[in-house]
């Protein structure tokens, strides 16, 4: 009876364990969660979901993200971006819909690109082909954003990472 009852308590702080080492892993920080933001601009709700990677040390701009290249806006699966009524990007017509969104950054202009294919895997696939509109914009000087993060307000959106800020027009 007494071999039962240690096994029993055996078991028993097994299981416990296990519990708590599970809920420890569960809630392991993601390096780039997913967010999102939407707000109204221009009559239009715009949503823009991304991933979120943070700088962590490293030289982002003209090297983790390599001047004229695509990138997907963001980490792992493509930046979506998605507007509820037809709007107007940098004086050009964007129709209603969702899209995938990226940009070709340099040192001094970033084209931003919105593509009809949304759901991507990073920008492996990226076809230049489904393109619904290509901007160019200029980016700015910021305030250290260490985690990425895309902004709404009445004028437009803006990207913010790292110590660049890329605002975008919406009419």
């Amino acid at each position: 009876m007494m071999k039962r009852t240690v096994q029993v308590k055996a078991a028993a702080v097994f299981v416990f364990a296990l519990l708590m080492t599970t809920f420890a892993f569960a809630q392991k920080t993601v390096p780039s969660p997913r967010d999102s933001v939407s707000a109204k601009v221009a009559g239009a709700t715009i949503t823009i979901n991304y991933g979120s990677p943070s700088v962590r040390g490293r030289k982002v701009f003209g090297e983790l993200e390599p001047f004229g290249k695509v990138w997907r806006a963001g980490a792992n699966e493509a930046t979506v971006f998605t507007t509820s009524k037809d709007i107007t990007i940098e004086g050009k017509k964007l129709p209603a819909g969702t899209y995938g969104f990226f940009a070709i950054p340099t040192e001094t202009t970033w084209t931003i690109i919105f593509n009809k294919v949304a759901k991507q895997w990073g920008a492996y696939k990226y076809d230049e082909s489904q393109d619904a509109l290509r901007v160019t914009v200029k980016p700015v000087a910021s305030a250290m954003n260490e985690r990425l993060v895309y902004k709404i307000n009445g004028k437009g959106f803006s990207l913010n990472w790292d110590k660049l800020s890329v605002p975008v027009s919406v009419k």
